[in-house]
């Protein structure tokens, strides 16, 4: 009669057995910290965390946004919506899709960041999801598991007969 090895069988088991578990738990003991000295006149490298914040993606260069602007915008609906961008902003009223009752602007590529940050101040924002910057038109939704444009309906306003 073989002897029951179950090291080897399944294949899937055999990170659990006995030895590795024993292997582990002896390299947790056995770990050491590293001690760290720096001299009285030594400036450290690292930086404080205030330091730090916004250094990684070069913000210096970003322009501000209008927060104020940005909240009144946010709560137009989709015709006052459609006039600002329109007598304000002429290129995205050509992209601007309607659907439902919400605004989507959708580029094909990645646009400099005085237009994401004017796309702001018109109270848009962007939906990683479907990579498009989006305007609620002051109807706030939970986020859809479907695909709003089948359930609601949709038309790009450019191509939409004035009324």
């Amino acid at each position: 009669m073989p002897s029951e090895d179950y090291s080897r069988w399944p294949p899937c088991f055999a990170v659990f057995s006995v030895k590795g578990r024993q292997t582990e738990t002896n390299s947790r003991a056995q770990k050491k910290t590293m001690k760290t000295t720096t001299k009285k006149n030594q400036k450290s490298e690292l930086k404080s965390r205030s330091e730090r914040v916004g250094t990684e993606k070069n913000t210096e260069n970003r322009p501000e946004i209008d927060f104020a602007l940005r909240r009144a915008n946010r709560s137009l609906d989709t015709e006052k919506l459609l006039v600002l961008l329109r007598s304000e902003a002429p290129r995205f009223f050509e992209l601007a899709e309607v659907v439902g009752k919400w605004v989507w602007i959708q580029f094909t590529e990645k646009q400099p960041s005085i237009i994401t940050r004017n796309l702001a101040e018109f109270g848009f924002h962007w939906n990683n999801a479907r990579q498009t910057w989006q305007h609620p038109c002051g109807l706030y939704r939970e986020r859809a598991t479907y695909d709003p444009r089948k359930k609601y309906g949709s038309y790009f306003v450019a191509d939409a007969k004035p009324t």
